[in-house]
C-alpha cells in the first residue's frame, strides 16, 4: 500500500529549504499527501460500511458507482489534477507521479529533467524557473518570461541538470508534429493525433528579448479539454506562417487520456 510522500524539509540546510524548486516539490509532496488521504479515507469507509461496520451512506454508493463505471471519484478529483483519465489510468497516473515526488525525496536534488506533466501544479515550477534566474541575475522578475527551448534528445539521454533553466519532458502535439531533424513544426501525420516532443529547456529570458521572429506562440494545456487547463504558452520554431499552426489548433498538451 501506498504511504505518504516524506517532508524533506527536515534534512535540508536553511539555504536549501529557500530554493524555489524546494518550495515547489514540497507543495507537490503536500498535495500528494493530501490525495493519497481522501483515497485511503474514503475506500476504508467504503470497506467498513460493506462489512457491517458503519451504515452505508449515499457517498459510499455513489462511490460503489464510480469505481464500477471506471470512474475517479469526485471526492479525488476535488484534491487531484485536471484529467479526462478512466479510474484505471487516473490510477496508473497516479502512482506514476508519486514515483517522481518519491525519488525526488530520496535524492533531494534538482532532477536530471523533471517530467513537468506528472505536477499538480506546473505554473509553480515555471514561476520557480523564473525565481533562479532573476536571483541569479537580479533582474526584476516581471521583466521576464519564460522561453522553452525544444530539444534533440529524450529523457533518458540528458546526462544531468542544467545551471540554465529546468529539463522537462511529457509533453504531446496536437495539430501538428515536432521535426526533431529541422527543429520546426510539420504537418501531423495521419493516425498520429499526439506525438510526443523531445525533453524540453525550460527558461527565464528578458521579456523584451523573449520571442524572436519565426515562432509560433503555442498555447500549452494540461488536457485535451483545453480551456481553464491552460499553463503557459511556448514559442515553437515554423518555417510556415504562424496562421496555419493556428487554423490547425495546434497546441500541446500536459496529458492525453
Amino acid at each position: 500500500s501506498l504511504t505518504h510522500v516524506a517532508r524533506p524539509q527536515e534534512r535540508m540546510s536553511t539555504e536549501e529549504r529557500a530554493s524555489p524548486f524546494v518550495n515547489v516539490f514540497a507543495q507537490e509532496c503536500a498535495r500528494m499527501n493530501e490525495l493519497l488521504a481522501a483515497v485511503r479515507r474514503t475506500l476504508l469507509e467504503l470497506d467498513m460500511g460493506l462489512k457491517g461496520d458503519l451504515s452505508v451512506t449515499e457517498g459510499m454508493e455513489a462511490l460503489m458507482r464510480r469505481l464500477y463505471d471506471n470512474m475517479t471519484p469526485p471526492e479525488w478529483q476535488a484534491v487531484s489534477w485536471p484529467s479526462l483519465r478512466t479510474l484505471n489510468s487516473w490510477f496508473a497516473n497516479m502512482l506514476a507521479r508519486y514515483r517522481q515526488l518519491a525519488e525526488w525525496v530520496a535524492e533531494l536534488h534538482a532532477p536530471r529533467v523533471t517530467w513537468i506533466s506528472g505536477l499538480f501544479n506546473p505554473q509553480a515550477f515555471l514561476t520557480a524557473v523564473m525565481q533562479v534566474t532573476a536571483r541569479r541575475t537580479e533582474w526584476p522578475l516581471d521583466k521576464l518570461a519564460i522561453v522553452a527551448d525544444v530539444t534533440k534528445k529524450t529523457a533518458e539521454e540528458i546526462d544531468g541538470p542544467t545551471r540554465d533553466g529546468a529539463y522537462v519532458h511529457g509533453l504531446s502535439l496536437q495539430g501538428a508534429r515536432w521535426d526533431a531533424t529541422a527543429g520546426v513544426l510539420e504537418e501531423a501525420t495521419l493516425k498520429d493525433l499526439h506525438p510526443p516532443m523531445p525533453v524540453v529547456l525550460i527558461r527565464a529570458a528578458e521579456r523584451e528579448k523573449s520571442e524572436p521572429r519565426d515562432v509560433y506562440l503555442c498555447p500549452v494545456y494540461q488536457t485535451q479539454s483545453r480551456g481553464s487547463t491552460y499553463v503557459f504558452t511556448a514559442g515553437l520554431r515554423t518555417k510556415v506562417p504562424a496562421a496555419k499552426w493556428v487554423m490547425a489548433g495546434g497546441a500541446m498538451l500536459m496529458d492525453v487520456s
